[in-house]
């Protein structure tokens, strides 16, 4: 606070586990803050391609309290693999799938919940349909099949999801392929690095999305995080005006030469002692933990949240405190 004077926050520690056991079943899932990653997968390709560490493979992140997936899928050979761009993430879907039925069926996590963004990411060199077929196929003969998923285009209640794979497609068109054309959660459209953000509606919920990426350098740190936040506090202003409002809200950034993941995330150098740059992660970490010790009343932060490098810079990274704004 000054020279003088300082506040010290205390946060307990929760089982990022299990954290969702803790919520009421009657919650909309527009009332929660679910930690996500942004290219969930994408482990290798570094400096350009790799957005999370490779030691925080699928089954950890969800342990760690993940709980909104981006997964982007390339067909080879007639399978689906995890892609970056061209950058191969070695990944088959069908074991992603398999960890997501291990963890939701798990005695450790069985009140848990996980958004799964689908995304074609070789839209030039496959056909959507056979995309959209192929990712049907293979989530009905992989471990927990099409029972394991929510695919109503709706936010559901928690307690309607618990123990459930909530489907979020960026693929599929009008659903063709699919039971009553069902594809979950759909966006209507998706513009692309659009950078004061975008709404379109599921059923009676307004989603505010924030994804501007194409940043020109690291220089826009600011500025990216500014935009994001702002994002994330719309629920607050506009909660109750005209029904339910969901942000969703990604704070990863990148570009060639001067913002490679990496650096957009965890930023470089010292800036402590001002020689170097504060990366994004750090920056919304300071920003959440000034809201946790706030005493304005009302301000309560919610959404989906979606982060590079999710468990840096420090041990445990940003999870914690994302998982915290549920409880206060």
């Amino acid at each position: 606070m000054s020279k003088a004077q300082f506040k010290v926050l205390v946060i307990p520690k929760r089982d990022t586990t299990n954290f969702l056991a803790l919520l009421p079943d009657h919650l909309p899932l527009s009332s929660v803050l679910l930690p996500g990653t942004h290219d969930t997968m994408a482990l290798y390709g570094w400096p350009v391609s790799q957005c999370q560490s490779l030691s925080t493979p699928l089954m950890i992140q969800l342990c760690a309290g993940i709980r909104f997936l981006d997964i982007r899928l390339a067909v080879i050979q007639g399978r689906l693999i995890a892609y970056h761009g061209i950058a191969s993430q070695r990944e088959p879907f069908q074991r992603i799938l398999a960890t997501l039925s291990a963890f939701l069926s798990s005695p450790a996590s069985p009140s848990e919940t996980v958004v799964v963004s689908i995304k074609q990411e070789d839209f030039r060199e496959t056909p959507p349909q056979q995309f959209s077929i192929l990712v049907r196929d293979e989530i009905t003969s992989s471990p927990g099949g099409i029972k394991m998923w929510f695919l109503e285009n709706r936010i559901p209640k928690l307690g309607e999801v618990r123990g459930k794979a909530i489907m979020f497609s960026r693929f599929g068109g009008n659903g063709d392929g699919w039971e009553g054309g069902r594809l979950g959660i759909h966006p209507s459209s998706w513009p692309d690095a659009e950078k004061q953000g975008f709404t379109w509606q599921c059923k009676d919920t307004v989603v505010r999305t924030h994804d501007w990426y194409n940043i020109s350098s690291f220089l826009a740190i600011p500025e990216k995080v500014t935009l994001g936040i702002q994002n994330m506090v719309l629920y607050t202003e506009s909660k109750g005006e005209s029904g339910p409002l969901l942000p969703i809200t990604y704070f990863s950034a990148a570009s060639f030469p001067l913002a490679f993941p990496t650096v957009i995330a965890r930023g470089f150098g010292w800036p402590e002692w001002g020689l170097g740059v504060e990366g994004v992660n750090r920056r919304l970490g300071k920003w959440l933990l000034e809201q946790l010790v706030s005493e304005e009343q009302g301000r309560e932060i919610r959404g989906w949240t979606l982060v590079d490098f999710y468990s840096e810079p420090e041990s445990e990274g940003l999870v914690p405190v994302l998982v915290e704004c549920n409880f206060v």
